[in-house]
């Protein structure tokens, strides 16, 4: 018999089995002596001074706990299988593969960047001499985004899709079994790329296909069919179906769209900055005075004000990482965060963003207004470090201040920093509701808002500006029926778990019309 126990104990006694036995004795009867237990869920909660762990207990008695990740069953694609072409081999295009091949369908993957071991010298140039390969950065090539970029696994989208068929998924591909019990959980940059590759090799081994520096250059179309797509500007295929799964920096793949007739919109996105602090700092704010330890993890935040009806929240938060620069362009500069599966670097950073809406534009029925504006912040940025890859930054205090710093810290941020006023950077309703948000976190955490503290501009991929419209259920785009808009760069996905939800979901879509001998 499995009896599931809540518990809440010391970090200490989290990882102390004798205690934990001595736990369960209390809570269970046990004739034969045999007992077999593993935390099914597991949370930090350091609201009080004493930090706690809270979660449940899965208890076995007189037998053992049998594995609860379920087995994965690919189906090898044969010469007659209905095709699926994916443009793009993210969480989102990669999970759409592995899910046609569990419903005996072939996947088809163009991907623009590289693989992950040829897109790690582009990643290089880019840290090293600021030099930026607009086909393979931070942003594209296999794994999408969130490969070098942390690797976080924690979503509020568990109505959308079955999020632990995904975390199940990553373990089966080589992620650790901590990811299916920790509330937050995290692979880490370092472990991804292995992953990633492990993924690659089943969709290769299944008899799926994917062809890496291939791009997605133009489409035609027949009524409410697309027929055909062209491939680096030479090569045209037809297709039945098409999953598009391009990620939130895919700009000219809007662009063409557009330009094709098929419908996209301007959606609310957010932009602000990314913040670092030390890790030692953030440390002891969350965990009152206690530094992490092999107890407790690196802490993080989570922050959020609504100033001037406007929200403005941390995003991405990164403890234990770094800023890296995630430019798809040479003349524009973007930061993100990311850390490694450790978090043990000495710094802990996160974007602190305000919202954006089509609305704050005059044109605000522009489907570009949002993208437009997104593209002029990154522009005037470089513009303002130096045109390179250096980023404007400043001092949180100088900021509240309206001082211009003439020192710094320090900046994980590898290309270099330029000393320059946010208020030059951002227009008005951008910068005054950071101001006055970072006041209101000072309050919220004491010793948040310190000298030490630097702020970076601009964190501006924190979404799709843009959405591409598709039909409830049955998830083709509203005018085109085998087009499947999906995840981050069609609006309907936020992190690799909800853009793996999503891939999977545009598949079972296409798998449900297609017409069954």
């Amino acid at each position: 018999m499995i009896t599931e126990i809540p518990i809440q104990c010391s970090p200490e006694e989290a990882v102390d089995r004798v205690f934990l036995l001595d736990f369960i004795s209390k809570q269970v009867v046990s004739n034969d002596g045999m007992v077999d237990f593993r935390w099914k869920r597991r949370s930090i909660d350091a609201r009080a001074k004493h930090i706690k762990i809270q979660g449940i207990l899965q208890v076995a008695i007189g037998e053992n706990i049998p594995s609860t990740i379920r087995e994965f069953i690919f189906i090898p694609a044969v010469k007659n299988t209905k095709i699926v072409h994916i443009i793009g081999a993210g969480p989102a295009g990669l999970f759409a593969a592995l899910r046609c091949l569990e419903l005996g369908l072939k996947p088809i993957i163009f991907e623009r960047g590289k693989d992950v071991r040829e897109r790690r010298r582009d990643l290089a140039k880019l840290n090293k001499e600021g030099i930026v390969n607009p086909e393979s950065n931070y942003c594209f090539g296999e794994g999408g985004a969130g490969t070098y970029s942390d690797g976080k696994l924690y979503t509020r989208s568990k109505k959308r899709g079955d999020v632990d068929k995904v975390l199940e998924l990553l373990v089966h591909f080589g992620a650790s079994n901590e990811i299916l019990v920790d509330a937050h959980p995290h692979v880490g940059t370092n472990k991804l790329p292995q992953i990633i590759t492990a993924i690659r090799e089943k969709i290769q081994e299944k008899g799926g296909e994917i062809h890496f520096e291939t791009k997605l250059t133009d489409l035609r179309k027949n009524g409410r069919l697309i027929t055909d797509i062209q491939l680096n500007n030479t090569e045209w295929i037809s297709v039945d179906n098409l999953i598009l799964a391009t990620g939130h920096s895919a700009r000219d793949i809007f662009e063409l769209l557009h330009r094709n007739g098929v419908k996209i919109e301007a959606k609310p996105f957010a932009l602000g900055v990314r913040i670092e602090h030390t890790q030692v700092l953030i440390d002891k704010i969350q965990y009152h005075g206690r530094l992490h330890d092999e107890y407790v993890p690196p802490a993080n935040y989570s922050l959020v004000a609504q100033i001037d009806g406007k929200g403005v929240y941390s995003f991405c938060m990164c403890p234990g990482g770094i800023i890296a620069p995630c430019s798809t362009s040479q003349e524009e500069v973007v930061t993100n965060g990311w850390s490694p599966s450790k978090r043990n670097n000495p710094y802990a950073n996160s974007g602190i963003v305000v919202s954006v809406e089509p609305k704050d534009f005059p044109n605000s029925e522009d489907p570009f207004v949002c993208l437009n504006f997104q593209k002029e912040i990154e522009k005037k940025c470089w513009d303002l470090a130096g045109k390179s890859q250096k980023i404007p930054a400043q001092r949180l205090t100088d900021f509240i201040n309206k001082i211009k710093s003439t020192s710094f810290p320090r900046s994980s941020y590898q290309p270099g920093i330029e000393s320059v006023e946010m208020d030059h950077v951002f227009p008005k309703f951008i910068s005054t509701r950071l101001r006055s948000a970072f006041i209101d976190f000072g309050k919220k955490m004491p010793g948040f808002l310190t000298d030490d503290a630097v702020i970076h501009a601009p964190e501006s991929r924190t979404s799709s500006p843009i959405c591409i419209p598709r039909v409830p259920e049955k998830l083709h785009h509203v005018q085109c029926i085998n087009l499947f808009p999906s995840a981050e760069g069609a609006g309907y996905a936020g992190g690799i778990v909800s853009a793996a939800i999503d891939g999977m979901k545009c598949v079972e879509a296409i798998h449900s019309a297609v017409p069954k001998d």
